[in-house]
């Protein structure tokens, strides 16, 4: 039985999305914040996130206009429910997941840089990494995960393809940061599948959507918000906790999926 048949209304209305289309969609996300940002930044003539001036040119008007076109997708889709909501619950254990994303964000922070830097340029950068987190998590894990979904694929393979398409479109960043550009693809990839475990264990878009901005928040303020800023310890706290859930989960692969499923949920699984 296909999970078209299920009499859920948001669902027997809304369009559907070829993966063509989708991959297009993703371009054009694409180009808005690496072609978008160089432009928005030439014309108010800043390069980097030093000041808060620059981090409103580079980051803030282009992520704010990628984060624009996302939702603008989804709703001229009507995925809102599916995006926004996740009907495919997982065991309560993963809660540790979001948990552990959670402590690695405040042990991460570099509070002094922060301070150095004032409250003003702290509020742009934080709602700048929100805007990061919210586009981010509303494309790939709103809507790449409906996508991959309505192509009948199993929550196995619609988190591995969600995680792995995640991590390939962060190979674009080889422009600006050269073949480092790879590893960050691997770890960011992995870092896509806890995100979308969170999606799942918390039933909706919101909880991932706003650690991936936290996080993003704490990395940028350990590394690169300061001329000449000695990388702060906090940020290799995301090294150990990758490697702990990876373990972690790895171990527990057998008990992601509940045991007990409702009928409902046992339709899901035979699509």
């Amino acid at each position: 039985m296909s999970t078209q048949s299920r009499p859920t209304g948001p669902r027997t209305t809304r369009r559907k999305l070829s993966y063509l289309a989708f991959a297009v969609i993703v371009v054009v996300y694409l180009v808005i914040i690496q072609f978008g940002g160089r432009l928005v930044g030439g014309w108010g003539d800043e390069e980097d996130i030093l000041t808060t001036r620059g981090v409103v040119f580079t980051m803030l008007i282009p992520l704010g206009l990628a984060l624009a076109f996302t939702y603008a997708v989804i709703a001229v889709l009507g995925w809102w429910h599916p995006v926004l909501r996740d009907d495919r619950p997982v065991s309560r254990w993963l809660w540790v997941v979001p948990g552990v994303l959670l402590v690695v964000i405040v042990v991460g922070i570099d509070y002094g840089a922060l301070a150095d830097k004032g409250w003003a340029f702290v509020i742009v950068l934080l709602i700048a990494t929100q805007f990061v987190g919210w586009g981010e998590e509303g494309m790939f894990r709103g809507i790449g995960v409906t996508v991959l979904r309505d192509h009948g694929l199993r929550e196995r393979r619609v988190a591995l393809w969600s995680s792995l398409i995640f991590g390939l479109v962060h190979l674009t960043n080889v422009f600006s940061h050269g073949a480092s550009a790879i590893a960050q693809a691997v770890v960011v990839s992995l870092a896509g599948y806890f995100l979308y475990l969170t999606r799942r264990v918390s039933r909706s878009n919101v909880l991932n959507s706003v650690l991936h901005g936290l996080f993003d928040f704490a990395l940028l303020s350990g590394t690169v918000i300061l001329i000449d800023q000695q990388a702060y310890p906090g940020v290799f706290a995301p090294i150990l906790a990758y490697v702990v859930l990876a373990a972690v989960l790895l171990i527990k692969r057998r008990d992601i999926e509940p045991s007990h499923r409702t009928d409902g949920d046992a339709v899901v699984a035979s699509a």
